[in-house]
Order: structure tokens, then sequence, then C-alpha cells
């Protein structure tokens, strides 16, 4: 199937105002005119985006990577706003972005950008930057204000700029996007140009995704126990608020069993780290016969950096860096595995005999090192 699915000839014409007004309801607003309240800086300095004349503008501070990031998340939805151009501009809003990490690998990004390109590209005003052209290249640069409306509504992504449908895909049947988050928060993104924005809002759409947490506060350590631990230097899995730290040696297992999944959650580290995360295993870590290991070394000359599937198949090695957080995502379905590392894909693997349900299983390689984890998640498949 085409990645683009234009599900009905409305969606090809533009939008009146009129119209566009009469289906407004039910909408929050995301900004108050005067304050950046709800509102968090990420990546940049405080500078990088202030209130000015009930706009929020980004400064000259707001090189890559900052961004400005909402207080609540949000799976489906209908944003809107309103962007203004003079000028040569490079910006862009981010949706389903992560808490941590790149919010248009992880997430995804609507570009913005001041040119009229006669033919649509990656990089165009209106793709989903960089992966997806735009069908058409709509924008007004010479000092005038711009509406964007963002409809995200699983599996159908629609964006309208000016009243005009750029983009309507089924995000399912489209490789480049199908495997990021379906769920974050919204962030602007000025790239140091003066970009402004008003009178943003959203209306929040029912959840299509059931998702079980495995660990948010330490309550949730009710759901795992200590499968494996050295005498030479005993585990420890200690549950420190929203993070679980992992020291000394062994493995910390779910009491419950996975056969086809998708786990997500952060994962931080010193210089070097090295640990691992178990899956399908027998919940007794590596003294078990059954298991497959999905390994987090960030060392990049290593045998098997993080991502890697242990004793199978190198990863493509990922940006990620000493001490800071990155997102991972591990796809298990059947014979096949997929793992994502801070936005890239960077292992596939259709090869695993072991198909039976087993334990996740969270690693402590290193004595007298660390692993932090976070915000750890599962969706059966």
């Amino acid at each position: 199937m085409h990645r683009r699915e234009f599900l009905g000839a409305a969606a090809a014409l533009p939008l009146t105002l009129q119209q566009q007004a009469q289906s407004e309801t039910d909408f929050t607003s995301l900004f108050d005119g005067k304050s950046l309240a709800g509102w968090t800086i990420v990546e940049g300095p405080e500078s990088a985006f202030y209130v000015d004349k009930g706009e929020i503008v980004s400064s000259s501070s707001s090189g890559y990577p900052a961004w400005l990031r909402s207080a609540a998340e949000y799976e489906n939805f209908d944003f809107r706003c309103q962007f203004f151009i003079q000028g040569w501009m490079d910006g862009g809003v981010y949706f389903h972005a992560p808490e941590h990490g790149r919010p248009g690998w992880v997430g995804k990004q609507l570009k913005i950008f001041h040119q009229q390109d006669k033919e649509p590209r990656t990089n165009s005003m209106g793709s989903i930057f960089p992966v997806i052209a735009p069908t058409k290249v709509v924008v007004k640069n010479q000092g005038e204000w711009n509406d964007l409306r963002i409809l995200a509504d699983w599996p159908r992504l629609q964006v309208w700029v000016n009243g005009e449908p750029v983009q309507d895909l089924n995000v399912e049947n489209t490789p480049e996007l199908n495997t990021r988050l379906r769920s974050g928060y919204l962030g602007l993104s000025g790239l140091s140009y003066p970009l402004r924005f008003r009178n943003l809002r959203i209306r929040a759409l029912p959840s299509k995704e059931t998702w079980e947490d495995l660990y948010r506060q330490p309550p949730d350590l009710e759901q795992w126990s200590i499968s494996e631990s050295s005498r030479q230097a005993p585990a420890r899995f200690l549950p420190l608020g929203t993070v679980i730290r992992a020291e000394g040696a062994g493995h910390l297992a779910t009491r419950k069993q996975y056969r086809d999944f998708e786990l997500q959650l952060y994962v931080r580290g010193p210089r070097e780290h090295n640990g691992g995360i178990l899956i399908r295993s027998e919940g007794k870590g590596l003294s078990g016969s059954r298991y497959y290991e999905i390994q987090i070394h960030n060392v990049e000359d290593a045998h098997y950096p993080t991502g890697s599937l242990y004793f199978f198949k190198r990863s493509i090695y990922p940006l990620i860096a000493d001490g800071r957080w990155f997102p991972m995502q591990i796809r298990v379905q059947g014979p096949r595995l997929l793992v994502r590392v801070n936005g890239d894909t960077v292992l596939e693997y259709d090869k695993l005999e072991n198909v039976e349900p087993g334990h996740i299983e969270l690693q402590a390689h290193q004595p007298g090192s660390w692993l932090e984890f976070k915000r750890i998640r599962v969706k059966e498949l």
C-alpha cells in the first residue's frame, strides 16, 4: 500500500476560516500570552525562547539542539497554531517527542521553512523532516502569519498549512515513521531564527495504545525480582524515585513473562558503561539456558556496542553520550527483532529461534560502576 492515503475528496480541499472555526470545540490553550508557563526549555539557555507582544519567540540563542517542550504528552491530537515568517527562517514543530534524546528522530518534526519550493522536498516547508516531502509547499514569507494544523489520529496523520492539505499519511504503512514513538511531547524549534508563534491550542483525542508500566515509581519494583547475583559483587537494583539504579553484577527480572512485545525505556551510564537487557529469558540471568541479550555498551569499537544482539549480530553504533539519558525501543515479534536507540534503527534481526514467552531482565555487569533505567514500559503485540 502506498504510504499516502487520501481518504476522501474533502481532504484535498482547503479549509475555509469559517469551517476551521466551526470545528474548534473542546480545545485547550497551550499559551497564556504572557509567559512560558506550561513549557520547558530543553537543551538550551533560559534565553532561548521568550514572550513578546503575546507571542512565543525563539532567540538567537535557540540554536540546535535547543527546543521548547510542552508540559503534557499527547498520543492522538488536533494541534493548531500560527507562525510568523519574514525572510530566511528555519525551525519546526516537534510532536511525539521524547523526554530525552533527539526529538525529531525519536518522535517527528513538521518542518517550518521560508522557501517556496516548486518541487516539494523532504526538507521543504510542511515536510515530516527529513523523510517525507509535502504534497505541495504552502508558506507566506513576506512578514506574514501562517496557520498550521497537525491532526494525528493513528494511523492517520494529516497536516494543513494556511488551510491547504500538505500531508495525508497512513503512518502504520510508512516505513520511515512507523517505528517512531506514537506518543510524546509537543515542541517548538527555532534554530536561532526569530520565529514567532501564537494561538497555540490542542484537542486531545482518544488513545489507541495500551501500555503496561514496569517502572515509574518505587512501588513498581514489586513487579520485579533479583534473578541472579554475584557472590563477589552482589547485584543491587535501587529504586531512586523515578529511576532504577543498577550496581554490582547480576540481573533484575520481571515477574511476568512476555513473548511478542515492544519495550520502551530510558538508559544512562558513566563513561564506557556496560550492561544489557535480556528478553525471552528463563528468569535466571546469564545462568539460564534460554535468553537473548541486547547489549548496552557505549564503546564505538566494541565487538558488540549498544543495541547489539549479543553473540548474534553487531549493531550500528548509536548516537549516544556517556552520562546522558537516551531512549531505547526493543520490538520483538516471532523470529523478528528490531532495536532503536535515540531515534535510529541500529539492529534488525529475523532469525530468533526461541519464540517462547520469557522474562525481561535488566543487567548490572560492571562491579564498581552503575547503570540507570527509567520510564520502563511494555506493550504486548
